[in-house]
């Protein structure tokens, strides 16, 4: 080959030509790419609502067991250097006063995030099981329509444990009080139910994520994962409080509230938000 037929061979390519050449590498980018997950891009981020202001309890709703509704027994639920806080230093001991905080509007589809930790000493007279122990409970009874010495909503319950420092202990299990749920095509009538979280040790900041689907699925995350996933969230028909909610024959849950939990361990949840779900 003599140098004048090398050179034709490799002639540097038009300008024209170059454009085509980079549009097929970017097509095959994108399709690359298509495999994983990306960036919320910054239309889905202004979507997410602040349940929570950071300043006050406005929006919100509390019920303590043995109270009328919005009586906050000992300042249970309050506001803190930007922190929703469960305390009980105004106490004299539990005495049952379990207590749920409802944020003020319904909703079906959504994924709900939240940051949450256990801090300080259990309240003498909490139960042994609530050490440590809280709750996200979704698809919830309106808080008017709790009997005055209902311990909890009926709801599907996201818990929220905390480790003692050694042993194990999931978070982000389900419990459903007044409520069944379907697991693998089987109807699960255990009250609780564990997850396959890590245990969260300490005070230390535990961010949560829950992904829910109406009467569809339900999914628990924690780290990025899916710890536990569920569906079919129904009224328990032999509850006393569950029957009563059940209209014309339909015991499925479509839709509820949200409420948190105060169970006689101090907690504290920050950067409460919700993103809505096309159903």
């Amino acid at each position: 080959m003599t140098g004048n037929q090398h050179s034709k061979k490799y002639l540097p390519l038009a300008p024209k030509q170059w454009q085509s050449v980079l549009l097929v590498l970017c097509l095959a980018l994108a399709s690359t790419l298509g495999g994983y997950a990306a960036e919320p891009d910054s239309s889905k981020k202004s979507r997410w609502r602040n349940l929570f202001n950071g300043k006050n309890l406005d929006g919100w709703k509390v019920k303590i067991t043995g109270h009328e509704l919005n009586d906050n027994y000992g300042n249970t639920f309050r506001v803190e250097d930007g922190v929703m806080k469960v305390s009980y230093d105004k106490y004299d001991k539990f005495g049952g006063k379990f207590g749920h905080i409802f944020y003020k509007n319904k909703f079906s589809h959504y994924i709900l995030r939240l940051e949450y930790r256990f801090v300080g000493e259990q309240i003498s007279g909490g139960p042994g099981w609530a050490y440590r122990n809280s709750g996200i409970m979704l698809h919830c009874q309106s808080p008017e329509s709790m009997r005055k010495d209902q311990n909890f909503p009926v709801s599907i319950e996201v818990q929220l444990l905390g480790g003692n420092g050694k042993d194990k202990r999931s978070t982000a299990n389900v419990c459903t009080p007044g409520t069944h749920i379907v697991m693998d095509g089987k109807l699960v009538t255990r009250h609780c139910n564990p997850s396959k979280s890590k245990t969260y040790h300490g005070d230390q900041w535990v961010t949560i994520q829950v992904e829910v689907r109406g009467n569809s699925t339900i999914k628990h995350i924690m780290d990025g994962k899916v710890v536990l996933e569920y569906e079919k969230p129904q009224l328990d028909e032999k509850d006393r409080d569950a029957k009563n909610l059940i209209k014309n024959g339909d015991k499925m849950l479509h839709e509820g509230y949200i409420s948190l939990q105060s169970e006689s361990h101090p907690v504290e949840f920050r950067k409460i938000q919700l993103l809505p779900l096309k159903k």
